[in-house]
């Protein structure tokens, strides 16, 4: 008597024989990664389209985070009483200018590298941020950097602030739309100092005569030029207008 036929012999009217267990978790687990490939390059080309049309926007929530905690330290320091010496001198000195230099004097002898300074105002562009002291990297990820070889406001000189353009917050991605008479405000715990824009310039990396001192007292404001670039140095040149003492100095 001839043996029944075995069903697991017979090909499978649709697509063959079965497939093996191995080979479809191989295919799985290609189209796992297909897909992640997909959604990867859906998100980097996002990043990028953020990138180009607005900011890098992880970096930009991280300088956002940063600039918070740098409010709260500013604060303090706006709250911050002058020692009894510094408010014997302040009194004997009853010129706003000086009381204005002593005060930014005895502000930058507190501080260092990597705190906050004051905030910076440019209606024009929209820029509204705390600006630290020190333009090296890790500075410039927190918000505009004060140039440490430059003056304070109050001082005579030319003050010096650096930003970044695409990443970082991207402060002065727009520096390059200011223009003749627009404003700029720096406000620091002693003092509130206006400027008004006189010219832009785009100059070399190693162009250091930018922050040479002049016959008045100025601001400028630098970044990388073009978007994107690090060739060459966008500078923005402010004229000193107005300065008002406050908190100690006033």
């Amino acid at each position: 008597m001839a043996a029944p036929p075995t069903i697991a012999a017979q090909p499978d009217p649709v697509g063959g024989a079965p497939a093996p267990p191995r080979r479809r978790r191989g295919r799985a687990l290609l189209r796992a990664l297909s897909s992640a490939l997909i959604i990867a390059g859906a998100l980097l080309l996002i990043d990028a389209s953020a990138t180009l049309l607005w900011q890098e926007p992880l970096s930009a929530v991280y300088a956002h985070l940063r600039q918070g905690k740098l409010e709260h330290r500013l604060e303090q320091l706006d709250a911050a009483k002058p020692t009894p010496v510094e408010r014997r001198a302040l009194v004997k000195l009853p010129d706003p200018r000086r009381r204005l230099a002593f005060a930014a004097r005895s502000f930058d002898r507190r501080t260092g590298e990597g705190d906050p300074l004051g905030r910076i105002a440019i209606p024009r562009i929209g820029v509204s941020a705390v600006f630290v002291e020190g333009t090296a990297g890790g500075d410039l990820r927190n918000g505009p950097g004060h140039y440490p070889g430059t003056p304070l406001p109050g001082e005579s000189g030319t003050v010096g602030i650096a930003g970044h353009r695409t990443t970082y917050g991207a402060w002065f991605r727009r520096v390059d739309r200011l223009r003749k008479d627009d404003t700029i405000t720096l406000t620091m715990p002693y003092g509130r100092f206006t400027y008004r824009v006189e010219r832009t310039r785009i100059v070399a990396p190693t162009a250091v005569w930018v922050t040479q001192r002049v016959s008045y007292d100025r601001l400028i404001l630098s970044a990388c030029h073009p978007l994107y670039s690090a060739a060459k140095r966008i500078v923005v040149f402010a004229r000193l207008t107005g300065a008002q003492p406050r908190g100690a100095a006033a």
